[in-house]
Protein backbone atom coordinates (compact mmCIF):
# COMPACT_ATOMS: atom_id res chain seq x y z
CA UNK A 1 0.00 0.00 0.00
CA UNK A 2 1.19 3.25 -1.20
CA UNK A 3 -0.10 6.71 0.69
CA UNK A 4 0.86 9.76 -0.91
CA UNK A 5 -0.04 13.47 -0.58
CA UNK A 6 -0.41 15.41 -3.85
CA UNK A 7 1.10 17.97 -2.79
CA UNK A 8 4.30 15.10 -1.95
CA UNK A 9 4.27 13.76 -5.61
CA UNK A 10 6.09 15.84 -8.47
CA UNK A 11 3.65 17.92 -10.51
CA UNK A 12 4.46 18.36 -14.11
CA UNK A 13 2.76 21.15 -15.79
CA UNK A 14 2.22 19.85 -19.43
CA UNK A 15 3.63 16.49 -19.58
CA UNK A 16 3.44 14.23 -16.42
CA UNK A 17 6.82 12.32 -14.93
CA UNK A 18 6.52 9.55 -13.02
CA UNK A 19 7.51 10.35 -9.18
CA UNK A 20 9.59 8.44 -7.11
CA UNK A 21 8.47 6.30 -4.97
CA UNK A 22 9.55 5.50 -1.17
CA UNK A 23 7.87 2.19 -0.60
CA UNK A 24 10.03 -1.42 -1.38
CA UNK A 25 10.08 -2.13 -5.16
CA UNK A 26 7.16 -4.82 -4.63
CA UNK A 27 4.92 -1.98 -4.04
CA UNK A 28 5.70 0.07 -6.42
CA UNK A 29 3.94 1.22 -9.52
CA UNK A 30 4.34 -0.82 -12.89
CA UNK A 31 6.93 0.37 -15.43
CA UNK A 32 5.07 2.25 -18.33
CA UNK A 33 4.70 -0.24 -21.06
CA UNK A 34 6.47 1.47 -24.39
CA UNK A 35 5.03 4.94 -24.34
CA UNK A 36 3.28 5.24 -27.90
CA UNK A 37 4.58 8.42 -30.29
CA UNK A 38 1.36 10.92 -29.07
CA UNK A 39 2.70 13.10 -31.63
CA UNK A 40 2.27 10.76 -34.33
CA UNK A 41 -0.84 9.72 -33.12
CA UNK A 42 -2.06 13.39 -32.82
CA UNK A 43 -1.24 14.28 -36.56
CA UNK A 44 -3.32 11.34 -38.38
CA UNK A 45 -6.63 10.76 -38.10
CA UNK A 46 -7.99 8.56 -35.38
CA UNK A 47 -11.15 6.77 -34.40
CA UNK A 48 -12.90 7.66 -31.01
CA UNK A 49 -11.83 4.80 -29.52
CA UNK A 50 -8.22 5.72 -30.38
CA UNK A 51 -8.37 8.70 -28.45
CA UNK A 52 -10.02 6.91 -25.43
CA UNK A 53 -7.69 4.04 -25.32
CA UNK A 54 -4.68 6.12 -25.09
CA UNK A 55 -5.90 8.73 -22.74
CA UNK A 56 -6.74 5.02 -20.28
CA UNK A 57 -2.91 4.11 -21.39
CA UNK A 58 -1.45 7.90 -20.36
CA UNK A 59 -3.81 8.13 -16.79
CA UNK A 60 -2.68 4.58 -16.09
CA UNK A 61 0.88 5.12 -16.52
CA UNK A 62 0.88 2.80 -19.69
CA UNK A 63 -0.24 -0.34 -17.66
CA UNK A 64 -3.96 -0.86 -18.95
CA UNK A 65 -7.57 -0.47 -17.27
CA UNK A 66 -6.87 -3.51 -15.59
CA UNK A 67 -3.84 -2.21 -13.06
CA UNK A 68 -6.30 1.07 -12.81
CA UNK A 69 -8.57 -1.65 -11.30
CA UNK A 70 -6.21 -3.13 -9.21
CA UNK A 71 -4.82 -0.14 -7.97
CA UNK A 72 -7.37 2.28 -7.28
CA UNK A 73 -9.70 -0.72 -5.90
CA UNK A 74 -10.09 1.60 -2.81
CA UNK A 75 -9.72 5.67 -2.77
CA UNK A 76 -9.51 7.48 0.25
CA UNK A 77 -9.39 11.48 -0.72
CA UNK A 78 -9.48 14.43 1.23
CA UNK A 79 -9.80 18.37 0.64
CA UNK A 80 -11.22 21.84 0.00
CA UNK A 81 -13.97 22.64 -1.54
CA UNK A 82 -16.09 25.86 -2.53
CA UNK A 83 -19.80 25.29 -3.40
CA UNK A 84 -21.86 28.59 -4.60
CA UNK A 85 -25.41 28.00 -5.05
CA UNK A 86 -27.78 29.67 -7.51
CA UNK A 87 -29.36 32.00 -5.19
CA UNK A 88 -25.71 33.13 -4.35
CA UNK A 89 -25.07 31.34 -1.00
CA UNK A 90 -21.85 30.30 -0.49
CA UNK A 91 -20.86 26.94 1.19
CA UNK A 92 -16.84 26.02 1.97
CA UNK A 93 -14.69 23.45 4.20
CA UNK A 94 -13.07 20.60 4.11
CA UNK A 95 -14.33 17.20 2.86
CA UNK A 96 -13.30 13.25 2.47
CA UNK A 97 -14.43 10.74 0.18
CA UNK A 98 -14.03 6.93 0.66
CA UNK A 99 -14.36 4.56 -2.82
CA UNK A 100 -14.69 0.95 -3.00
CA UNK A 101 -14.77 0.69 -6.65
CA UNK A 102 -17.21 -1.63 -8.69
CA UNK A 103 -17.72 -2.92 -11.96
CA UNK A 104 -18.66 0.17 -13.09
CA UNK A 105 -19.91 3.46 -11.92
CA UNK A 106 -23.56 1.92 -11.07
CA UNK A 107 -21.65 -0.51 -8.67
CA UNK A 108 -19.64 1.82 -7.15
CA UNK A 109 -19.55 2.43 -3.47
CA UNK A 110 -19.01 6.30 -2.61
CA UNK A 111 -19.20 8.65 0.37
CA UNK A 112 -18.33 11.64 0.56
CA UNK A 113 -18.18 13.64 4.18
CA UNK A 114 -18.53 17.51 4.24
CA UNK A 115 -17.85 19.52 7.00
CA UNK A 116 -19.30 23.09 6.18
CA UNK A 117 -18.91 26.03 8.32
CA UNK A 118 -23.01 25.99 8.35
CA UNK A 119 -23.98 22.52 7.68
CA UNK A 120 -21.98 19.21 8.34
CA UNK A 121 -23.35 15.67 6.45
CA UNK A 122 -22.60 12.81 4.26
CA UNK A 123 -23.47 11.67 0.57
CA UNK A 124 -23.73 7.82 -0.30
CA UNK A 125 -23.49 6.52 -3.30
CA UNK A 126 -24.53 2.80 -3.01
CA UNK A 127 -26.97 1.10 -5.00
CA UNK A 128 -27.42 3.34 -8.09
CA UNK A 129 -28.90 6.28 -6.30
CA UNK A 130 -28.00 8.68 -3.08
CA UNK A 131 -28.71 8.78 0.09
CA UNK A 132 -27.77 11.70 2.48
CA UNK A 133 -26.90 11.15 6.10
CA UNK A 134 -26.09 13.73 9.11
CA UNK A 135 -24.88 11.97 12.35
CA UNK A 136 -26.92 8.46 12.69
CA UNK A 137 -30.18 9.92 10.78
CA UNK A 138 -30.73 9.27 7.11
CA UNK A 139 -32.42 11.66 4.78
CA UNK A 140 -33.40 12.56 1.48
CA UNK A 141 -31.12 15.70 0.19
CA UNK A 142 -32.04 18.26 -1.96
CA UNK A 143 -32.52 17.63 -5.46
CA UNK A 144 -29.61 20.15 -6.63
CA UNK A 145 -27.44 18.72 -4.25
CA UNK A 146 -28.26 14.94 -5.43
CA UNK A 147 -27.88 16.15 -9.21
CA UNK A 148 -24.19 17.84 -8.44
CA UNK A 149 -22.92 15.03 -6.70
CA UNK A 150 -24.34 11.97 -9.00
CA UNK A 151 -23.16 14.47 -11.75
CA UNK A 152 -19.79 14.74 -10.19
CA UNK A 153 -19.26 10.37 -10.23
CA UNK A 154 -21.20 10.10 -13.79
CA UNK A 155 -19.98 13.45 -15.72
CA UNK A 156 -16.17 12.84 -14.31
CA UNK A 157 -12.90 11.31 -15.50
CA UNK A 158 -13.84 7.87 -14.95
CA UNK A 159 -16.65 8.22 -16.96
CA UNK A 160 -14.02 8.30 -19.92
CA UNK A 161 -11.82 6.06 -18.54
CA UNK A 162 -14.22 3.23 -18.04
CA UNK A 163 -16.31 3.54 -21.14
CA UNK A 164 -16.32 0.27 -21.81
CA UNK A 165 -17.59 -1.25 -18.16
CA UNK A 166 -20.14 1.82 -18.09
CA UNK A 167 -21.36 0.17 -21.60
CA UNK A 168 -21.08 4.10 -22.72
CA UNK A 169 -20.64 4.83 -26.50
CA UNK A 170 -18.28 7.34 -28.13
CA UNK A 171 -18.25 9.87 -30.87
CA UNK A 172 -15.43 11.80 -31.95
CA UNK A 173 -16.57 15.00 -32.49
CA UNK A 174 -13.49 16.63 -34.25
CA UNK A 175 -11.16 19.16 -32.85
CA UNK A 176 -11.10 22.46 -31.49
CA UNK A 177 -8.69 24.57 -30.48
CA UNK A 178 -8.87 27.51 -27.41
CA UNK A 179 -5.53 29.99 -26.53
CA UNK A 180 -3.47 27.89 -28.65
CA UNK A 181 -4.27 24.32 -27.32
CA UNK A 182 -5.91 21.92 -29.59
CA UNK A 183 -8.01 19.24 -28.29
CA UNK A 184 -9.60 15.92 -29.26
CA UNK A 185 -13.61 16.47 -28.52
CA UNK A 186 -15.17 13.15 -27.75
CA UNK A 187 -18.39 12.41 -26.46
CA UNK A 188 -19.21 10.05 -24.38
CA UNK A 189 -23.28 8.79 -23.94
CA UNK A 190 -23.54 6.38 -21.08
CA UNK A 191 -26.43 3.89 -21.21
CA UNK A 192 -28.74 6.38 -19.24
CA UNK A 193 -28.62 8.72 -21.96
CA UNK A 194 -26.23 11.40 -20.37
CA UNK A 195 -23.49 12.86 -23.00
CA UNK A 196 -20.29 14.07 -21.59
CA UNK A 197 -17.84 16.08 -24.05
CA UNK A 198 -14.59 15.42 -23.04
CA UNK A 199 -11.55 17.87 -24.17
CA UNK A 200 -8.38 16.17 -24.50
CA UNK A 201 -5.16 17.82 -25.13
CA UNK A 202 -3.60 16.20 -28.45
CA UNK A 203 -0.03 17.16 -27.24
CA UNK A 204 -0.80 15.37 -23.77
CA UNK A 205 -3.65 13.29 -23.88
CA UNK A 206 -4.66 14.85 -21.18
CA UNK A 207 -8.34 15.76 -20.23
CA UNK A 208 -8.16 19.13 -19.79
CA UNK A 209 -11.87 20.13 -19.64
CA UNK A 210 -15.56 18.16 -20.11
CA UNK A 211 -18.50 19.96 -20.64
CA UNK A 212 -22.18 19.04 -20.65
CA UNK A 213 -25.64 20.01 -20.51
CA UNK A 214 -28.33 19.34 -17.93
CA UNK A 215 -32.17 20.88 -17.48
CA UNK A 216 -30.84 23.65 -20.30
CA UNK A 217 -28.05 25.03 -18.03
CA UNK A 218 -24.63 24.39 -19.84
CA UNK A 219 -21.71 23.31 -16.93
CA UNK A 220 -18.11 23.04 -17.90
CA UNK A 221 -15.30 21.55 -15.79
CA UNK A 222 -11.88 22.54 -15.64
CA UNK A 223 -8.52 20.32 -14.94
CA UNK A 224 -5.86 21.33 -13.52
CA UNK A 225 -2.26 20.60 -11.85
CA UNK A 226 -2.14 17.07 -12.67
CA UNK A 227 0.05 14.26 -10.75
CA UNK A 228 1.05 10.34 -11.08
CA UNK A 229 -0.06 9.05 -7.63
CA UNK A 230 0.82 5.26 -7.43
CA UNK A 231 1.56 5.41 -10.98
CA UNK A 232 -2.11 6.87 -11.80
CA UNK A 233 -2.99 10.51 -13.23
CA UNK A 234 -4.89 12.72 -11.01
CA UNK A 235 -5.73 16.69 -11.12
CA UNK A 236 -5.57 18.10 -7.86
CA UNK A 237 -7.35 21.34 -8.87
CA UNK A 238 -10.75 21.49 -10.57
CA UNK A 239 -13.65 23.84 -11.24
CA UNK A 240 -17.31 23.65 -12.12
CA UNK A 241 -19.14 26.80 -14.35
CA UNK A 242 -22.83 26.62 -14.69
CA UNK A 243 -23.56 28.97 -17.82
CA UNK A 244 -20.35 30.53 -17.09
CA UNK A 245 -20.75 31.31 -13.59
CA UNK A 246 -18.52 29.22 -11.02
CA UNK A 247 -20.58 27.15 -8.71
CA UNK A 248 -18.17 24.83 -7.50
CA UNK A 249 -13.89 24.70 -6.86
CA UNK A 250 -12.35 21.73 -5.10
CA UNK A 251 -8.44 21.37 -4.63
CA UNK A 252 -6.87 17.88 -3.74
CA UNK A 253 -5.09 17.82 -0.38
CA UNK A 254 -4.23 14.04 -0.35
CA UNK A 255 -4.77 11.03 -2.04
CA UNK A 256 -3.94 7.33 -1.49
CA UNK A 257 -5.48 4.24 -3.47
CA UNK A 258 -5.04 0.95 -1.68
CA UNK A 259 -5.97 1.83 2.11
CA UNK A 260 -8.88 -0.47 3.67
CA UNK A 261 -12.01 0.92 3.78
CA UNK A 262 -15.10 0.24 5.90
CA UNK A 263 -17.99 -1.40 3.99
CA UNK A 264 -20.43 0.15 7.18
CA UNK A 265 -19.59 3.82 5.74
CA UNK A 266 -21.56 2.41 2.91
CA UNK A 267 -24.51 1.88 4.94
CA UNK A 268 -28.06 3.58 3.71
CA UNK A 269 -30.47 1.90 6.40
Amino acid sequence: MVILSVSAVGAFGQDAQASPSPTPAENEPPKPAATPDLKAISNKPVTAEQVAETVVFIYSFGSGRARLDQIRKTTIESGFTKHTGLDGRVQQGNYETSIIRGTDLASEKIRMDRNFADARYSLIWADGKTTGVYNTTFFTPDDAVVRGFEDGITRGLEGLLRYKENGSTLELAGREKDLGVEFFMLDVTDKAGRKTRYYISVKSFQVKMLTYEHDGVKYKRKFYDYNYVQGTLVPSHSVLYADGKVIEDTQIKSISFGQQVNSELFRTN
